[in-house]
């Protein structure tokens, strides 16, 4: 598969929707996720990531406006033990309690579909890391309606075992802008991961569409030690 540059990627999309990249780094010590999210609706955009105990949540940046808080308030990161879960939805959720209940990603995946938001059912895009010693893997799912056709969820799961250094996949909700909202189709992109976080912080934040861009998250992990080091960054600040 050609590797692409994911700057260049999200340059050329001006709404890719909700995205999710999961890698290793160029130098192979640390676990390598992001998770971004953007708007077109003034609720939608009205959004910031806060951190929690075991992760981030999204909140309303002025709660004053907040209109609907269905599909757009919800944890997108959570950990669990040794596991990263990563999902542009409550699914999250759904995940931890099922995977702490000794079921599978894919299992715990199976209870959800795509969201409820016709006419774009927009796809549930997860992932989920496991780190600990000194071993590293990661899958990506995501889950579709057939064509726009909310009669049939389409289920697709990819899992990397062993990835190799400086490289990631991404996957994301939309083609790009359009109404109804183009799905995601193929499997996910591979995409160049670079060292450090500062850097692939402000690339991805940079290249993402400035109208619709909201918040950011990346976040490294030292797979030997498991120590971590976390970026956010909101268009809008709380408050």
């Amino acid at each position: 598969m050609k590797t692409l540059d994911i700057y260049e990627e999200l340059k050329s999309n001006s709404y890719p929707g909700r995205g999710i990249v999961i890698g290793k780094s160029a130098d192979g010590k640390s676990a390598v996720t992001a998770y971004f999210i953007m708007g077109r609706s003034e609720n939608s955009r009205n959004r910031v990531f806060t951190e929690t105990e075991d992760g981030i949540r999204t909140e309303a940046a002025d709660p004053s406006k907040l209109s609907d808080p269905h599909l757009i308030i919800y944890a997108p990161v959570r950990k669990l033990g040794n596991k990263t879960i990563v999902t542009n939805g409550d699914q999250t959720d759904t995940i931890y309690e099922l995977m702490d209940k000794q079921q599978t990603f894919e299992q715990s995946l199976r209870t959800r579909e795509y969201e409820d938001d016709a006419p774009n059912f927009t796809p549930r895009i997860s992932g989920i890391m496991h780190v600990g010693d000194g071993q590293y893997n990661y899958a990506l799912s995501i889950l579709k309606s057939a064509d726009g056709n909310p009669d049939s969820c389409e289920r697709f799961t990819f899992a990397y075992a062993n990835p190799i250094a400086g490289y990631g996949h991404f996957i994301h909700t939309y083609m790009g802008d359009g109404s109804p909202l183009p799905s995601f189709e193929g499997e996910p992109k591979k995409v160049a991961i670079p060292n450090d976080i500062e850097e692939f912080t402000k690339g991805l934040w940079e290249s993402l569409n400035a109208d619709n861009k909201v918040s950011l998250f990346v976040r490294f992990i030292d797979i030997e030690t498991g120590k971590e080091q976390t970026k956010i960054v909101n268009k809008f600040e709380k408050v």
